[in-house]
């Protein structure tokens, strides 16, 4: 038995043997021919590439990359390669911005063209939609019936955006993007204010008439500043620059800034609310005044596409209904709360919702709503306080900031929405902005103090040990 496992041990030893494949060994060479691996790989690191063999794959794998463009700077010879021009690139940026505001407004008024069909004419429409555009960023038109000079607010609220984005495209395409350079933010928003001046300025003489005057030099001195300031808000972030303004501020004055922003917002919804509520109360009568109008289904929607863009102007006047001052619809004429004092009004759809008469009962519930707005501003900047520093000074302090912040944004609003609809009594429409501005500081301040110190007081006391 030993002896049959001993010899199917030695058959299996001897398949093993047989299965294994046969390494032939070279003769070793001479030992100066010999060198150590790493000896090897050195040398054919060291040689420069004959441009054969796979030592050559090697080294011209391993020459170094260019490296890419400096992103912390403006230099680098590959950067300012890929720079655009200053001129063309904010000729390209702005011209389409212009050309994109400019298409609604045309839009509308081939759309009222429709219900005239005899007397359709590309050249008409282009001018009265030029005229238009103009009127939206403040430019005053010269008509028959007097000068017009309210800038539907819808219009130029998509205007400002669109140069906005123009002032972005043109600090990219200057390598201003993250450079934190206020001079590329500077130049990139002057850039498009020239053009936008010039883009004005032609306008303006293209939709110029017999029955509509427009000054060239007005219009071209309003879009440079409506450019300047859309196109450096554009600007400043995408350069990094607004980021540093920031941080450079103190904690008290950026919260209370932010506040104030939030407090005259509320406000403004506050008066939009009120302005859709008073023309959807009054929706019969203003039916009835757009049924006037025998212009067809067209005219009718060119009338609500004109109302609708000057919503944001009754916004305006409900904010400042809301808080006192109120607005007016000519000379001679008051609309407020506690009083209401109005003649003959143009006859649109929108002052169909005008109030017949003071409101003494609900009067003091619509003073109280932008306080509340205020104390809602204020409620939300102390619980973010709260999370930072529970102390009442800074507290008190950026409530105080707050207040300035909300009058300045309201009085802005008003100073924009009012205007003029002609000669005579309706020279001046729209609320006055110096009062607004005052009203709407004293109830911002006071409610953002009331709101902060009462969530102060409440939740503060709830998260201290």
């Amino acid at each position: 038995m030993a002896a049959t496992s001993d010899g199917r041990r030695g058959a299996s030893a001897a398949r093993r043997d047989a299965a294994r494949p046969t390494v032939r060994r070279r003769a070793p060479g001479p030992v100066t021919d010999r060198q150590p691996s790493a000896a090897r790989r050195q040398a054919s690191r060291s040689d420069p590439p004959s441009g054969r063999g796979p030592a050559a794959g090697r080294d011209v794998a391993r020459v170094p990359r260019p490296r890419g463009p400096d992103r912390a700077g403006d230099g680098g010879a590959e950067r300012r390669l890929r720079r655009a021009p200053l001129p063309l690139a904010a000729a390209v940026a702005t011209g389409w911005a212009a050309i994109l505001s400019v298409a609604p407004v045309v839009a509308v008024v081939a759309v009222a063209h429709l219900a005239d069909a005899p007397r359709f004419s590309i050249a008409e429409i282009t001018r009265y939609g030029l005229a238009g555009w103009l009127l939206a960023h403040g430019v005053p038109l010269r008509t028959p019936l007097g000068p017009v000079g309210i800038a539907p607010l819808a219009l130029a609220a998509f205007a400002a955006w669109r140069v906005l984005r123009a002032g972005v495209h043109t600090a990219r395409a200057i390598g201003g993007r993250r450079s934190r350079s206020p001079r590329m933010a500077l130049t990139a928003a002057v850039a498009v204010a020239v053009v936008y001046a010039l883009i004005g300025a032609g306008a303006a003489g293209l939709a110029g008439g017999a029955d509509l005057a427009i000054d060239p030099r007005r219009a071209g001195l309003t879009l440079g500043g409506f450019g300047f300031a859309a196109a450096l808000a554009g600007a400043l972030p995408t350069t990094g620059v607004s980021v540093l303004m920031l941080r450079r501020l103190p904690d008290v004055v950026r919260d209370g800034l932010r506040a104030g922003i939030v407090g005259a917002l509320l406000v403004l919804a506050l008066g939009a609310a009120l302005a859709g509520l008073a023309v959807a109360l009054a929706g019969g009568q203003a039916t009835e005044t757009l049924a006037s109008y025998r212009t067809g289904v067209a005219g009718q929607a060119a009338i609500t596409l004109l109302c609708l863009a000057y919503a944001p102007n009754l916004a305006a006047w409900g904010a400042s209904y809301a808080l006192g001052p109120g607005f007016a619809v000519g000379s001679d004429t008051v609309v407020t709360t506690h009083e209401v004092t109005i003649g003959a009004v143009p006859a649109l759809p929108v002052f169909a919702g005008l109030p017949p008469g003071p409101l003494p009962g609900v009067g003091g519930l619509l003073a109280g709503a932008p306080l509340a707005a205020a104390m809602a501003a204020g409620w939300l900047l102390a619980r973010r306080r709260l999370r930072r520093d529970p102390g009442w000074l800074p507290l008190l302090g950026a409530a105080a900031v707050a207040g300035p912040v909300a009058g300045g944004l309201l009085g802005l609003a008003a100073w924009v929405s009012a205007g003029s609809i002609g000669a005579g009594r309706l020279a001046a429409v729209g609320p006055v902005p110096w009062q607004v501005a005052a009203v709407g500081a004293a109830i911002a301040l006071l409610g953002a103090l009331l709101g902060a110190a009462a969530t102060r007081a409440v939740f503060g006391a709830r998260s201290s040990p």
